[in-house]
């Protein structure tokens, strides 16, 4: 971080507060500070843990939630410039989280300025309320603020509910990547959608 505490403009992404969300709630959105690690941190256990404990051995998952969502990680993962978390809430209550990284591209991926979505997650009790609707609206218009003339992520080959969020979305397969659970050597798709000028 610089010394007056912000990020470099050119490294991250502007997100001012947006509001919106299915009738009779309304969901926020804002870019995460360094006050969020530990919420980060169990929002993202939790996350994690509902979508991919009950598939995969529990010491893989054990190992890679030690390395993945400590708090201490979290507040690194907040400092690093190339980075930047989105928080959508309802009210006080936070009920999802995206994070963002620029400067990374996977193979396969055509966009020549992407953004990658290396988390997207509503929490446990508001999946299928509209929050991931809600999340993607607001990464596609920050995507295309920042001057980003696609956005890339991965999912895993056997999460179905995910890929087809995505296709909606207009995200199409490009490759595909590994990814290390524990010990568990995994298939990732690597998906890809294109922004228009």
């Amino acid at each position: 971080r610089r010394g007056d505490g912000q990020l470099p403009v050119e490294r991250r992404l502007h997100v001012p507060p947006v509001s919106g969300g299915p009738e009779g709630s309304e969901f926020v959105i804002r870019e995460a500070g360094p006050g969020d690690a530990r919420l980060l941190c169990a929002m993202g256990t939790r996350t994690f843990l509902h979508s991919f404990a009950a598939p995969n051995d529990p010491a893989d998952v054990a190992a890679y939630m030690a390395s993945a969502y400590s708090p201490e990680l979290q507040a690194a993962e907040l400092a690093d410039p190339g980075v930047t978390f989105l928080i959508a809430a309802s009210g006080p209550q936070p009920v999802g989280y995206v994070k963002l990284v620029v400067g990374t591209a996977a193979e396969g991926v055509t966009a020549r300025q992407p953004v990658q979505v290396e988390r997207f997650y509503a929490d446990v009790p508001w999946i299928g309320k509209g929050v991931g609707g809600f999340m993607m609206e607001a990464v596609i218009e920050r995507a295309r603020s920042a001057g980003h003339d696609g956005i890339w992520l991965a999912v895993w080959e056997h999460n179905s509910r995910a890929m087809a969020f995505y296709e909606r979305w207009g995200f199409t397969v490009v490759g595909r990547q590994d990814f290390l659970l524990g010990s568990d050597l995994q298939n990732d798709l690597v998906m890809e959608r294109l922004l228009a000028d």
